[in-house]
C-alpha cells in the first residue's frame, strides 16, 4: 500500500523517499537557478535531506550552488496525531541578496529566528532592507508555485488538507491571501486587527520605535515588526491553519492592508 504520511515515506528506500519528496520543489525554482533535472545523479549536490527511518518528519533544503551557507529553499514537515501533513517551516531565499543574522547571536549561538533570543542590530538592519521578522534574506515571491507544490504532494498521499504553523503575524495574513483558514488562532488574528484599528489598545503603543513605527497602522510588514517586538504582551504562538487542496482564497480577517 502506498504511505500516507511522512512516517510511512521515511520507511521507503533511498531513492524513493528523494523521488518523493522532490516533488515538493517549485519547478519554476529549478527553471530559474537553472539547476539540473530532480531526476539525475547531478541533481544530489543541490539538495540535503534529512528523513531517517522511524521518524515523522522530513527537512528538506535546495541550494542553488553546493556548499553556499543558505538554501533556496528550506522546507519541515511533519505528520500530525492523526496522520495529516504539517507544515512547520517554509523558505524561500534570494542567495543574491544581503544577508542579514537574525537568527544568530554574534558569538553564533542560534535565535530560532528571533523566537528564541534576538539579534536586535540584525534585526534593525533587516527593517530598514524592508525584510520582515525571521527573513535573513529577500524572499523568492514563488509562493504561489510552491502552495502547489504541496497540493500536489497532499494528493499524492490522498490528503484532502494539509495544515501550516504561521511562525509570524504576516505570514498568517499572506497564508490567509492563499485559501487558508484558522484551526486556532483566529481570535488572536481578530484582536490584532481591532487592536490596530482606530482607537485600538495596539495603536496607541505604536511610540515610533525602530520596531514599532507609528506606520505599522497602514502595514502588514510594520505590524508583524511591532508584534515581533512584544506589542501584544505576548508572543505570536498557538496558531495553526489549514488548507483544503484546491480551495481559493475566502474572507480574510485583516482589511486590505499594504506591505
Amino acid at each position: 500500500m502506498k504511505p500516507s504520511t511522512i512516517a510511512g515515506l521515511n520507511l521507503l528506500t533511498e531513492e524513493e523517499k528523494r523521488k518523493t519528496y522532490c516533488g515538493l520543489i517549485p519547478r519554476e525554482l529549478l527553471e530559474y537557478f537553472q539547476l539540473p533535472r530532480i531526476d539525475t545523479p547531478q541533481f544530489k549536490s543541490f539538495t540535503q535531506f534529512k528523513f531517517a527511518p522511524g521518524s515523522s518528519n522530513v527537512e528538506i533544503s535546495v541550494f542553488h550552488q553546493p556548499n553556499f551557507p543558505d538554501p533556496i529553499l528550506y522546507g519541515h514537515l511533519t505528520d500530525t496525531v492523526n496522520g495529516q501533513i504539517h507544515i512547520l517551516l517554509y523558505i524561500l531565499n534570494d542567495p543574491a541578496s544581503p544577508r542579514f543574522d537574525v537568527d544568530k547571536m554574534p558569538d553564533g549561538s542560534a535565535t530560532q529566528f528571533g523566537t528564541l533570543r534576538r539579534n536586535l542590530e540584525a534585526e534593525r538592519a533587516a527593517l530598514e532592507a524592508g525584510l520582515a521578522p525571521g527573513q535573513v534574506r529577500r524572499g523568492l515571491r514563488m509562493l504561489k508555485a510552491a502552495v502547489i507544490g504541496f497540493e500536489n504532494f497532499v494528493e499524492g498521499l490522498s490528503h484532502e488538507i494539509y495544515f501550516v504553523e504561521p511562525l509570524y503575524y504576516h505570514n498568517a495574513v499572506i497564508f490567509e491571501r492563499y485559501g487558508f483558514a484558522y484551526q486556532q488562532g483566529r481570535k488572536l488574528m481578530e484582536r490584532i486587527h481591532e487592536g490596530f484599528s482606530e482607537n485600538g489598545d495596539l495603536r496607541h503603543k505604536l511610540d515610533g520605535s525602530s520596531f514599532r513605527a507609528q506606520s505599522a497602522i497602514n502595514s502588514i510588514r510594520l505590524r508583524s515588526w511591532a508584534i515581533h517586538d512584544g506589542i501584544l504582551g505576548e508572543p505570536f504562538t498557538n496558531v495553526t491553519m489549514y488548507k483544503q487542496v484546491g480551495k481559493s482564497a475566502g474572507v480574510s480577517t485583516t482589511e486590505d492592508t499594504r506591505w
